[in-house]
Formats: structure tokens, sequence, C-alpha cells
């Protein structure tokens, strides 16, 4: 009886210390921690959204970063520059004197996902499909090349329509990259928006509504991946995703927290020993001022609207600080930019918006009336409207009366070469980083006159209908020469000339997030808006 009490007691001895070290245990561990800690893979958040991983037909922000780690092109940008160097090519290419031959050495020893070889007629095939099958983005290619021929097995010639001196940076577009021959064919609206067979360090193993499964790629040619792999998620809403980033069920956020939770996450970094990368971006936002509508069809109005434009006002009351403003078309990122607005215009300069209004006949008896246009499911430009109409009556009294408009942008992007709004906040993401993409497609004009205006081109298409031959001649000038300190000069005539005529106004540089834990090493944003995936790893 007392061997069965003594056994008894030790028992619940043992079975009170097994309880107590497992409450122990708990107590232990962190309140936030990673949700995949030791298993080799980063769970990245996101309320970006994809229709298609078909590089022939994926045109977007987030799409574009999907395919810049699952896939390679000829030509990348090293890291954290704006430097271009060789990817699936060899070295950059050789240029035939007439600006229209560009010969392009590639790799060998490079697989796709699927097992396929890599060599010119692969790569020949990847650019003739993404010309070929009409997607989004195709235009970018089938304007200007005319030709795409394997003139050896590792080595591509491709021929132009036309000279085009940034083509370099244009066959870094995340969507002029290598696919399998093996998985795709050449046919018009043949689209694989679930799959990507790239030779990029990553592969796609699943594809969901909810969540992108990306593995390492085993057989990658470069620098293997210091993870086995991401989880993507995608939130309904930034305050999902700000909330999953904080309580620690995601490893990154990036894309698209809104002002509020940017400013919360960056004042509780100390604290929570997260990390915040904040970069300047590639995007711009500007007004358009419609040239043929009265009484935007002046100079002198127009020079006023841009003197008393307020960019820190927007920068910090708007904004908190999480944009920089912007005084050229060309962004701070690019060594070719000038500040033109800001020497010419300043910010809400009284004085000259007043004098140029004089100019045109106005003054309070006889103000100048003009309609501003937003987008209204924007949320930034309507307060960005209402805070430059605020500021504007402040300042000039009543000089200068705006009267506020808005329409949805599906909408306002297929009315504006209608030429029915006046004056238009708009944005603008570069489809590859050079000068010209933020030239060309705003100040140049193929069809048109100094008297009609443009009638057909970037201009046109704009709202904008600015018509310049001097505009026109420098950006051909800019195409066809391929000496680089040449073109920058040819750039900077050129936003001297838009702060001349003054058919745009530049108001703000986006700037660029990434959130990451702290358990998370190795996180970088780079000036294209892109996330190099291969570099995170678990501390």
């Amino acid at each position: 009886m007392a061997d069965t009490r003594s056994r008894f007691i030790t028992h619940c001895l043992i079975f009170c210390l097994c309880c107590l070290l497992a409450v122990s245990c708990q107590r232990s561990t962190p309140e936030v921690q990673s949700p995949t800690a030791g298993g080799g893979r980063i769970t990245l958040g996101t309320t970006s959204t994809i229709n298609t991983l078909d590089p022939a037909d994926a045109y977007g922000t987030f799409p574009g970063s999907l395919l810049y780690n699952l896939s390679d092109r000829l030509y990348t940008y090293k890291l954290g520059t704006t430097y271009l160097e060789p990817q699936l090519a060899t070295a950059l290419p050789t240029v035939s004197a007439n600006g229209l031959l560009y010969n392009v050495p590639l790799r060998s020893g490079v697989v796709f996902h699927d097992g396929t070889p890599f060599n010119a007629k692969a790569m020949a095939f990847s650019l003739q499909r993404f010309i070929k099958n009409g997607g989004s983005p195709s235009f970018l290619l089938s304007d200007l090349i005319d030709t795409v021929e394997s003139t050896a097995e590792y080595e591509l010639t491709i021929k132009l329509k036309k000279p085009f001196a940034a083509f370099p940076s244009l066959l870094a577009f995340s969507g002029a990259c290598a696919v399998s021959p093996s998985a795709y064919e050449i046919k018009a609206g043949a689209f694989k928006p679930e799959i990507l067979v790239g030779t990029g360090p990553y592969k796609v193993v699943k594809y969901g509504t909810d969540l992108l499964r990306l593995d390492a790629f085993d057989q990658y040619w470069g620098k293997k991946p210091a993870n086995k792999g991401l989880d993507i998620q995608f939130f309904s809403s930034p305050a999902n995703l700000y909330n999953a980033f904080r309580t620690g069920a995601v490893d990154v956020a990036y894309q698209n927290l809104a002002i509020d939770h940017v400013r919360n996450l960056q004042q509780g970094a100390a604290a929570a020993g997260w990390q915040v990368i904040e970069k300047a971006g590639s995007g711009i936002d500007y007004l358009t001022l419609n040239l043929k509508s009265p009484p935007l069809d002046k100079l002198e109005v127009r020079q006023a609207i841009a003197a008393i434009i307020d960019r820190p006002l927007l920068q910090d009351r708007i904004f908190q600080g999480q944009i920089d403003p912007l005084y050229s078309l060309i962004p701070t990122t690019l060594e070719e930019q000038k500040p033109v607005f800001k020497n010419q215009y300043g910010d809400s300069d009284v004085s000259k918006a007043t004098a140029f209004l004089n100019q045109a006949g106005y003054s309070t008896t006889n103000p100048l009336k003009v309609e501003f246009w937003y987008r209204s499911n924007v949320s930034n430009d309507q307060l960005a409207a209402i805070t430059l109409k605020a500021a504007t009556k402040k300042r000039l009294g009543g000089l200068m009366q705006i009267e506020l408009k808005s329409i949805e942008s599906t909408t306002a992007y297929k009315n504006l070469d209608k030429g029915v709004y006046p004056m238009f906040l708009l944005d603008w993401t570069p489809d590859f980083l050079d000068a010209d993409n933020y030239i060309q497609p705003f100040l140049e004009c193929a069809t048109g006159s100094a008297t009609d205006g443009c009638t057909d081109g970037s201009s046109f298409l704009q709202g904008s209908f600015y018509y310049s031959d001097r505009a026109n001649q420098l950006i051909d000038q800019s195409r066809k020469t391929q000496n680089p300190e040449l073109r920058k000069q040819l750039f900077i005539a050129l936003q001297d000339l838009l702060a001349q005529d003054v058919p745009f106004i530049p108001l703000w540089q986006n700037k660029d997030y990434l959130f990451v834990q702290k358990w998370i090493q190795g996180a970088s944003l780079e000036a294209t808006q892109k996330v190099p995936f291969w570099t995170l790893r678990k501390a």
C-alpha cells in the first residue's frame, strides 16, 4: 500500500514538473515571429493583383517584378544602380554605323525551367512571340523592330525600322525575356496566363487567386537564390496587409500600403526592429494642359499655373513626405534630369503668377477661370486637386478661379485625345528606365503644325496637342546618336523647351517602400521598382 502511494505521489510530481516546463516554454515564445521560421522560404504580402504571367501580355509594375525574378532578359540593371549590364547577353551590342543593326553575343550553358536549352533561336523565338502574339505591351517592340534572327548558335541580330539609341535599355523591359519554345507558340492572342517557363532563378509551382508559390530553380545558370522560394500572398486591402506585417504573418510587405500605414510603420520601426527601405521611384505625376482649349492656348496662362503650383505643400500636407517635388518630366533618378520648372517658375511664386496673368489680360475684375480634372477613383489625386485649388485661392484671391471636375480613370483615358479636358492630373510609369521614355511619349508629334497643333502622335494621345518642330528634331537626334554626352545635352535642351512652352507641368516623383521583418536579410529596392527575391534570406 505504501509503495502504491509512493508511486502515485512520484507520478504527480513528474506531471506537475512537465506542466511547469510546458508553461515556461510557452512564455519564452516571442509574440511576433516568422510564420515559416526555419523553413527557408520567404512570405511576401501585397495588395497588387495579377491577371497573367505571360510575358507577351503582362503589363504593370507588380507583374513586371514577378517577370524580373522568374525570367532573364538580354540586359538588366546592375543591383543598386541605373547602369545597364549583360544578362543573357555576354556584352553590350555591337551597333552598325546607321544605327539599325544590333549584334548581340549570347550566353551558353543556360536552360529553361522545362529543361530546354537556351540559344539564339530560343531568344529570337521569344522576341518574335512578344511582337506577333499582340499582347498589351507588344507595341514596345513592334514599333521598332524589323527583324530578329539567330545568325549563329549564340549570336542574335536585330534589325530596327529606325535608329533608337535607347534600344538596349528597352531590351531590359521585363516582358522582353526568354521563354521556352517548347512551352509556347507564336500565334496572335495565344497566351498562357498561369505559367511562366523562363530561365530565371525561380519557377512557378502554384498559381492561385490569393497565393503564388515560387520555388528556387536548381539549374539556374547564375548565382543561386539565398532562399528556397517565395510564397506571395495577395491581400484584399491595404489594412489587411498592414496588419499581417505588424503581426509577423508576412516577412516582406510590398505594394501598396496607404499613406497612414506607411507613416505608422516608419514610426514603429525602431521599437519593433523591422526595416523600412525607401527609394525614389520611377513613377511621376503631372498636369497635362490642352493647348487647343482656351484659355490654355495662351502661353502666359500656362506659365501662371506653373508659377502658382506649390509642390512642397503637397509633399508635406497630402503625402506626409512620401513623395518628392518634381521640376521636370525626367525624374531625379536619371542623370539627364534638369529642374527646369524650379529654375524658371519656383513654387507658389505669387508675383510671377500675377505678372503672367496680367500680361494675358486678367485681373480681379476679369479673373482667369479654368477647369481642373482628376481621376475620381484615385483618392490621392482628389486630395492633391483640392489642396492646389485652396492654395491658389488663398494666394491669388479671385485672380485665378479653379473649378474641380472628376471622372473615372478608364473613361478619362479613352477621352484624352478627344480634347474634352482643359487640364488633367495624370501619372506615368516608364516602360524602360531611360530619359527617352519620359520625353518622347509626351513631346513628340507625328503629324501636326504650329497652327493646328498635334493631330497624331504622343502629345495628341496625352491630350495636350502640343506641336513643336524643334522638339521633334531634338527627339529625332537623341534617338540617332550613340554618344552619351551629346544625348544628355539634347535631353537638357528638350527640358528647357518644356519649361519654355509649358504643355505639361511636372508635380511630384513617387517614392517606393519595402517593409522587411527583422529576421530577413538581403532586402533591396531597385530604381526600376523591382525587388530582387533571390537576395532575401532568413537570419
